[in-house]
């Protein structure tokens, strides 16, 4: 852009010319009709350093913005790097931190509210004569399920995650697997319960009957789908990729027993009634009861739907038919039973498979590198 005509001392109008005019003019030409006097030149250069629009330094600004969105831009690119990197060499840890954080934030106000600790004057709605479906279950859902989709995505990228959903949907199983799920966990908890009982047992009423098929449809979607994507098809396929399978069991056992411990704090754990041992012997269930579904999860060749009928037949089962087969036992037994049946199932198992617990010697069509061992 150029400068304004401006005029010298003499009254001669400058003209703006490129070299090439400028070199065609005469010789004899006044020096003052060819070049500024200093003074106009001054006030030339300070006019084009303003700018046609009299805003000083634009030029300056625009520079400055852009160099800050790049600045901005590959900063924020150094942060996405540095959480992917992060995430990639510690997937099983960023897993379990976020799992937790996620849960435990949702469940926050349900344990300080009438529900739990009563420090907040609100009592969360029931449906099905329970407050746990708007109180823990989207806790739940934010736990497991969305963190190991999230690191996942970030360490495996679209192959990690297309075997982590493959097994989400993998049914095709024999049909024996169906049966030890759906009816062998009930006959074990009931086997289990006759000790407690004394031998006692009544006969359910149809309406209990009834109710335990809709009911096992209900966990599966609820329980089961919020928890067994991150615990059975996130950790534990790493976790044996680098441990054996009984070790990989015990390590995830109590992790999976403490994202339940701060419902203990609430009606989901009896407070305030529960005994100060009750968080104890739930984590124990959850050690020993995580060895048969390791079993169960190898056994069928990962499949999840299998650990999830696993999970939600003992949830189903408690929560249904318990109260009514067994009256003379009190509700709070029903954690021992539980924890006895688990302790013996787990031992027998270990035992029978010298502590291989099913693992298959095959790649793993998971993303995550490792050998199964059958056993």
């Amino acid at each position: 852009m150029t400068a304004p005509h401006a005029s010298d001392p003499s009254g001669a109008p400058h003209t703006d010319l490129p070299h090439a005019t400028a070199a065609a003019a005469p010789r004899s030409a006044s020096p003052s009709s060819a070049l500024p006097h200093p003074k106009t030149a001054r006030n030339a250069a300070s006019r084009s350093e303003t700018g046609i629009d009299g805003r000083s330094g634009t030029a300056d600004q625009n520079s400055t913005g852009l160099s800050a969105d790049r600045t901005g831009d590959q900063s924020a690119r150094r942060r996405s790097g540095s959480i992917r990197s992060l995430v990639s060499r510690s997937p099983l840890i960023s897993f379990f931190v976020l799992a937790n954080l996620l849960s435990w934030a949702a469940w926050t106000p349900y344990i300080l509210s009438n529900n739990g600790l009563g420090l907040w004057d609100y009592s969360f709605p029931e449906w099905l004569g329970t407050a746990q479906f708007s109180g823990v279950l989207p806790g739940a859902y934010l736990g497991p399920i969305v963190s190991a989709l999230l690191i996942t995505a970030l360490a495996d990228g679209r192959a990690g995650l297309r075997a982590w959903a493959k097994r989400l949907w993998k049914w095709r199983v024999s049909v024996r697997w169906y049966i030890i799920t759906i009816v062998g966990v009930p006959a074990a908890i009931i086997a289990s319960a006759l000790v407690f009982s004394g031998g006692q047992i009544q006969a359910p009423s149809l309406l209990v009957l009834a109710a335990l098929v809709p009911g096992l449809v209900l966990q599966m979607v609820t329980t089961g789908l919020a928890e067994e994507p991150g615990w059975r098809d996130f950790a534990l396929p790493r976790l044996q990729a680098r441990f054996s399978p009984l070790k990989s069991s015990f390590i995830l056992g109590p992790l999976w027993a403490l994202w339940h411990m701060p419902l203990f704090l609430s009606d989901w754990g009896g407070w305030p009634d529960a005994a100060w041992w009750r968080p104890l012997e739930f984590a124990a269930f959850c050690i020993t009861f995580n060895i048969v579904m390791t079993w169960v999860f190898n056994r069928t060749g990962q499949s999840l739907p299998l650990s999830m009928l696993m999970h939600v037949s003992v949830n189903n089962f408690v929560s249904i038919a318990w109260s009514d087969m067994f009256p003379m036992v009190d509700v709070s037994l029903a954690q021992t039973s539980l924890l006895f049946g688990s302790t013996i199932a787990a031992a027998v198992i270990v035992v029978a498979t010298r502590g291989r617990l099913g693992y298959d010697v095959q790649p793993l069509a998971s993303g995550v590198s490792g050998r199964t061992r059958r056993g």
